[in-house]
């Protein structure tokens, strides 16, 4: 019994020694937190502002100090996704879709979002999974003012640190209970934690996974299409991209229609069935038109295919592009 006690004692130091090193360290540790999540990378700071209010109520830490912190963090983030955003266009969100585990999808419902709501998607997003590191890239990609940029994202972010570490405050009591059971867990609470995100992980894969089996259908390759360009094969290019797309790069491949992917997938009925059809986004693993392929092939339109690698494999082989049309309809003959 008294080995029982004392290896109970010793697990109830370990984690007061713990927690004093995350108030020791804490804001610097908010800081960087949330800055690495806000770029992208799939680890929550829900948690740790829950605990950073909760250590502020038990006066172990300042509150208003660790809500500026993470605020800066996050604000920092995104000024860093916003100028990358401008600089490299919607090649920052495929990147993104990539390292967060989501499908790839993800890039389409964030331009959704700003077509609706404009910056005041700022306000909300880092509520919400996914969306909340898309945000600042395609905020620099449709060039949005800075200080319109900075002024919503700001406030979306006090917003957001302030929900999590109010809540934490407003619960720190609990904290020294959570703590001591977590001291007689022992090892078994970090097998359990590691288990969980383990788990996470794998479950997020294998939706990926399951998504991109989902877009298997043959591709044609930017050397073919630009080969049966030049030869002048009777064929019809369509561009999928979004508007927000367009804002980016108003270029295009040669001959190419630019029609919304809703709006192509709803004329199916007059869609051309006596040639070949090209459809290129510029999605990560072509999502959209290798989606739009499958469904249209579904309702008797085999002659369809998806650009390889999109508008992106197309436009870094550096083949020939032409600019879209103006606002006022005149076709622009340059090609770039």
């Amino acid at each position: 019994m008294g080995t029982s006690v004392a290896d109970r004692r010793f697990r109830l130091n370990e984690m007061t020694e713990t927690l004093q090193f995350v108030v020791r360290h804490g804001y610097m540790l908010i800081f960087a937190w949330v800055f690495v999540e806000q770029a992208g990378l799939p680890i929550p700071s829900a948690p740790l502002l829950l605990a950073a209010g909760a250590l502020s109520g038990m006066h172990r830490m300042n509150l208003g100090t660790a809500i500026a912190f993470a605020v800066i963090g996050a604000v920092a983030s995104d000024s860093m996704g916003y100028e990358l955003g401008r600089q490299k266009g919607v090649r920052v969100l495929q990147f993104l879709c990539r390292i967060s585990l989501e499908p790839d999808s993800c890039v389409r419902r964030t331009q959704v979002s700003f077509t609706r709501n404009g910056p005041r998607v700022l306000l909300g997003a880092k509520f919400i999974p996914g969306l909340n590191a898309m945000a600042a890239p395609l905020s620099g990609i449709i060039k949005m003012g800075w200080r319109k940029f900075l002024l919503f994202d700001t406030i979306g972010a006090i917003a957001w640190v302030g929900v999590f570490t109010i809540a934490g405050y407003a619960f720190s009591g609990e904290l020294e209970r959570v703590a001591a059971r977590a001291a007689y867990l022992g090892e078994w609470l970090l097998v359990l934690l590691l288990g969980a995100f383990a788990g996470y992980i794998l479950w997020k894969f294998y939706h990926r996974q399951k998504f991109l089996r989902k877009l298997k259908i043959s591709r044609i390759t930017p050397e073919e299409l630009k080969e049966k360009i030049d030869a002048g094969e009777d064929i019809t290019i369509v561009d999928l991209r979004h508007s927000l797309d367009f804002d980016a790069h108003p270029e295009t491949i040669p001959g190419a229609l630019h029609v919304d992917a809703a709006e192509f997938e709803e004329a199916y009925e007059v869609i051309p069935r006596d040639r070949e059809i090209v459809l290129f986004c510029a999605c990560p693993n072509e999502a959209t038109a290798a989606r739009l392929a499958l469904l249209l092939r579904r309702k008797g339109i085999t002659r369809i295919r998806p650009l390889s690698e999109g508008y992106e494999g197309w436009r870094k082989r550096g083949f020939p592009m032409n600019l879209i049309k103006d606002e006022t309809g005149d076709a622009q003959a340059a090609e770039v």
